[in-house]
């Protein structure tokens, strides 16, 4: 039997860690974080990463791996998970990669063209425009320079936009143009599960979960990173909104409805991008008659 990649994947606060680890239990295998905020040390609370009693219960990959300072793409991720994957692939039939950041899975499932470096003062400049002008600015930017990935970058995700923008400032070519969807053959099977339940059920384990980040210490953690807060890393739900509390743009209630509002927003962007591969299988975890035998059966 060919080695599997077993990809659980699904919207944020859907429970994919949950189910990720007791596969990994009954499997004797390990797990690839493929949750893109899970690699910095310095943000915990906010990424909701696997609990201490968690992380020591399975082998786990990528998580606390990286420092908020550090330069990091996908393109990274892809090299240094292939590597390990082969490693991993000589003791284990399966190895499980549970995230939610759609471009992460991709470029370990798929593979990603290979992107010209670029100098670090144009990635700065960006971030410093977005700090000051907010997303929109970033949007008319890719218009004017790139409309063809205008048209298929995901417009509200800062990160996406500052990536193709710096490639194309940086090179005087359009981010498209780099962009051959080529991808690279993998020597393993890659088998997806869809984790989803109905949205209002989706939606109230957001606000709890938001609710519970901020009773842990969410607003004492973003204080502890507000010098950094021009960074990358930091450009995402629940981070920015509070940083804009703690700058006096609006009370601290406010910013806490906002997490839970673009929260909601960003699980439905997570479940646009994952339902165009119509390999997916979709499961829901929240069912009562829920078991992992029901992901373990696709494996045979």
């Amino acid at each position: 039997m060919s080695k599997t990649l077993l990809v659980i994947t699904g919207p944020t606060a859907v429970g994919k860690t949950k189910v990720a680890i007791e596969l990994a239990l009954a499997l004797k295998t390990e797990i690839f974080s493929a949750d893109s905020r899970q690699f910095f040390r310095e943000m915990s609370i906010g990424t909701a990463k696997p609990t201490l009693k968690e992380l020591n219960e399975v082998p786990h990959h990528f998580i606390n791996n990286l420092s908020i300072q550090d330069d990091y793409d996908a393109g990274k991720y892809e090299q240094e998970s292939i590597f390990l994957l082969d490693k991993l692939f000589q003791k284990k039939e399966t190895v499980i990669l549970c995230g939610g950041s759609g471009m992460y899975i991709d470029a370990v499932c798929k593979g990603f063209d290979q992107l010209p470096e670029v100098e670090d003062a144009q990635r700065i400049q960006l971030q410093n425009l977005y700090v000051r002008e907010g997303i929109s600015a970033l949007q008319a930017l890719l218009l004017e320079h790139d409309p063809d990935h205008y048209q298929n970058v995901d417009l509200k995700n800062p990160q996406r936009l500052m990536r193709a923008l710096e490639i194309t400032l940086g090179t005087g070519k359009p981010y498209s143009s780099f962009r051959k969807g080529a991808g690279s053959k993998r020597n393993f099977r890659v088998l997806k599960i869809g984790l989803n339940t109905v949205r209002e059920a989706l939606y109230a384990r957001i606000n709890q979960r938001v609710d519970e980040m901020m009773e842990q210490g969410l607003l004492e953690e973003v204080k502890s990173l507000t010098s950094f807060r021009m960074l990358n890393a930091l450009q995402t739900v629940g981070y920015k909104e509070l940083f804009d509390h703690l700058e006096g743009k609006f009370p601290l209630r406010d910013a806490v409805e906002l997490i839970k509002q673009n929260t909601r927003r960003f699980s439905k962007r997570q479940l646009t991008w994952f339902r165009k591969d119509e390999s997916t299988i979709w499961l829901d975890p929240l069912k009562p008659d829920f078991n992992i035998g029901e992901i373990v059966k696709y494996l045979s």
